[in-house]
This record gives structure tokens, sequence and C-alpha cells, in this order.
């Protein structure tokens, strides 16, 4: 039996994509190597334009019942508290942009509303199942598991995560950098004598850093530490609490559980290719990010909503196979962006906020990105298209599903949803948007739009 994709790893990457192949009609399976969904909170933060795209692959409203708001953070200075200060800077909503305040949702409650989304359209993981080397064809790709077994899919994608088996097998190199040469550790606690109102913050003049922040959606406190060179960290329950103890007011007997911990250095790793033949990486098998700024897990969400739609549209054979090498072209460039940007936010170069939402990230040096108009206003070809409405129609209603968009005219092309206008923010012109968002040509008339739609196989 061959199936059409078969997806390494069931994070936000994995089971972000399988949700988007199975509202396409692509048969997809999900191997994780554990034998359950990941555990522990540690990509906490969903930036608005994730949220965008939860938004259309109908999670968004169980997203944000998993979790809630950012809290102010409380900074404390060898014992002493110097104050509260917001840890984003404010960006005003609109039309165009209904979200612009980051959401905190645990990574673990995450994956299960994206999990379960999977499951209501037919979806399946096959947990238990670690991949460890693969060999592909002109017609497909065999993918070998440590029990002895294989499977057979015409396309293969890796989201299995920054130690990558599937990246290793195919010897695509990661080059990085370090970011930080302190050792760090994240962990998921219980405690009782800290108010939940705040993201404490314990530093001290060593530079030593104590973080503990109330998970929104759940009883829990992630602890971010950030220790002295040369100390290793300690993942157990008593040196959590020896920790917690010697950081911060709070005794040692007030962490009475200790549900996940990790530790790492904060560094960073972009993939030589995302692509090699009929196998692409996607999310931290193809960057990896220091934890500040939240970058990482947005970006790999990201990287499977870019590749989703066409994925199918080769696989129903409507697209050119020529169509996924714009997989690379396009996410390669944007996930280098987001190393420099989580770096600069990591050393206190930049601030959380506009530039940390991701609504200004586009495609537009794209060879999807077609720019027709002569004197072209307001969003170009390659921009995020913002939401607004159109004669009592919700943009982002609209764009909702697998299909293509046409703004300002009409068309009976198959798999194009047409409407009268554009809004007065998009500038004049006509607009057709891609499945996952971006305009993906934009003209002074309907002119070229058929032929677009036919070079991208629609």
């Amino acid at each position: 039996m061959v199936m059409d994709v078969l997806i390494v790893g069931a994070g936000p990457t994995g089971l972000t994509l399988a949700i988007d192949l199975a509202r396409r009609g692509v048969e997809a399976l999900v191997v994780e190597r554990d034998a359950g969904l990941f555990p522990g909170s540690r990509g906490k933060g969903l930036q608005p334009r994730t949220q965008e795209v939860f938004d259309d692959l109908g999670v968004l409203e169980a997203i944000r019942a998993a979790g809630g708001p950012y809290p102010a953070r409380m900074i404390w200075r060898d014992g002493e508290r110097l104050g509260e200060e917001r840890m984003f800077d404010a960006i005003e909503a609109d039309a165009g942009t209904p979200y612009t305040e980051p959401l905190m949702v645990a990574q673990w409650r995450t994956q299960e509303v994206l999990y379960a989304r999977l499951a209501e359209l037919g979806g399946n993981v096959a947990f238990g199942r670690a991949a460890t080397g693969l060999e592909q064809d002109a017609d497909g790709v065999t993918v070998r598991f440590a029990d002895g077994t294989t499977a057979r899919a015409r396309y293969v994608v890796a989201a299995d995560g920054g130690r990558s088996a599937v990246r290793r097998a195919l010897g695509v190199g990661m080059t990085g950098e370090s970011v930080d040469p302190a050792p760090c550790l994240v962990a998921d606690v219980r405690l009782t004598g800290l108010e939940r109102t705040h993201w404490h913050t314990f530093t001290r003049s060593d530079g030593t850093v104590v973080a503990l922040c109330p998970l929104a959606g759940t009883d829990d406190f992630q602890l971010q530490a950030r220790l002295a060179e040369g100390r290793a960290p300690d993942l157990s329950l008593e040196g959590v609490r020896e920790l917690v103890a010697a950081h911060t007011y709070l005794d040692a007997e007030d962490v009475t559980e200790l549900r996940w911990a990790s530790d790492f250095r904060p560094r960073t790793g972009l993939a030589d290719r995302f692509r090699m033949g009929r196998v692409l990486l996607a999310g931290d098998a193809a960057h990896l990010h220091s934890p500040a700024g939240g970058q990482g897990l947005n970006t790999s969400v990201q990287d499977a909503y870019n590749l989703g739609w066409k994925l199918g549209a080769v696989l129903r054979g409507e697209a050119p196979k020529t169509l996924l090498g714009t997989y690379e072209e396009e996410r390669r460039a944007n996930a280098a962006a987001m190393l420099d940007l989580s770096t600069a936010v990591h050393r206190g170069e930049v601030r959380r906020g506009k530039a940390t939402v991701q609504l200004g990230l586009g495609y537009r040096k794209s060879s999807l990105s077609v720019e027709t108009r002569t004197n072209p206003t307001g969003i170009r070809a390659g921009d995020r298209a913002p939401d607004g409405t159109v004669t009592g129609v919700r943009l982002f209603d609209a764009f909702r599903g697998p299909h293509w968009t046409l703004l300002g005219a009409t068309t009976s092309a198959v798999g194009v949803r047409a409407l009268p206008a554009a809004p007065e923010s998009y500038g004049p012109g006509v607009f057709l948007i891609r499945p996952d968002g971006y305009v993906g040509w934009a003209g002074d008339s309907f002119d070229g739009v058929e032929a677009y739609l036919a070079e991208v196989g629609v």
C-alpha cells in the first residue's frame, strides 16, 4: 500500500499539516516515535498570524478556550521587587488585523486541540513508531522504523524535531550558532505561595534568571531558568525545588509537583535544504530558534500551512511538481529571517511587539507572487491578505477553507470563490488570494488571472 503523504512527527507542525491535508482529501498518516503526544508546555506563545491560521483550520475557538492572555512581568532583583512591565508592545487592532495580542497556550494543550481536530476530519496518528531511515526513488519513499516495519508514501514530510532522524538519514546539514553559552532549564511545576496575576522573573547580578509563569488554562507554572555557566541543570523534583528556593522567596516545599522538565542551551540552526526529492523538512527539523520572542512553534506551523495546499494540488494532479519547489524558496528565507529576529530578542536588541507577531511576513520575492499593476499601492502580491468586509461578508470567513479567493472580479474557475471588490485598505486593483492567506496575483483588471491560475494548477 502506498499512501499519499507520510508525516514523521506529531508535534504542532505535523498535526497542522495533517489537518490541512485531511480537509483537502489527501491520504496522510502521522507517525510519532513516542507513545503519546508531547507532555510539556515548551512552545506556549501563539502569535496573531498563527491565530489566523488556526481560524482557517477551524480550531481557533478551541485554542482560545485552552489558554488565555499573557500577564505582565513582575521583575525581582536580588530579592527586591522592582515593578512590572508589559511583555509586549501594544498593537492596535483594526478591520484588517483582528488578532494583535499573542495568546498563551501550553504546547501540550495546543497539540491536544490539533489532534482532536485531525480525528474529527478522519485523520490518524500512529504512536510508538520511530523512523530510522529511508530510501526514495522516482515514484515514492520507503521509510524504515525501529520495529523492523516499513511504510511507503509518495511524499514524506520530516516534522520530527531538532534531532530529526529523517534529516540525518538524508544527510542534510544544519548550520547555526550558539545564542547564549549559559545552560537553561524549562519545566512545568505545581506550586503554592505565588500569585498567578504576573509572570514573576527573579534576576541576580551574576546573570542567573529564574522565571515562574502561570500557564493560562492550567493549574501549572512554567519554570524557566538561565543558570550560571558551568552549572549542570538538575531536572529532578529535588533539583527544581532547590533552584526555586535559592532564587525566589518561595520555600522548597512550595513546589508540590514536577510534571515535565527539559534542559537546553539556546542556539540557532537552519537546514541547508528544506527539500530533497520527495522528502521535505518542516518545523524544528528545518530550523531551530532561541525560545525568546515565541517564533519557533509559530514559524513551524506556518511551514505546514505553506506546504499543505501545495502538496494537495500536486497530489491531485492539478499542479506541476515544480510547485513544491516554491516551498523551500519561500519558507527557508522566512525561517532565516525569524532566526535573526528570535536571536535579537534573546539578546535584548528587539522588543516583543510589531516585529514578533508575524503579521508583516510575506513572500514578495517569491516566484509565485505576481504583481502586474503599473503603480501598486496598499497591499501587494506576496503580502498577507488582511481581514475586512465586502458586501457584508467578512474576508476571513470567505478565505476559510482550501480554496483560492478572488477579490474585485468574477470567475467561473473551479476552486475559486469570488467577491465583487476588495476593501479600501487593499488599494485599487484585483487580488487573487492563495489558500494560505497571501496575495498570489494582483492586477489592475481581471486580465492575467486565468493564466496565473493555470500556471499554479487551479
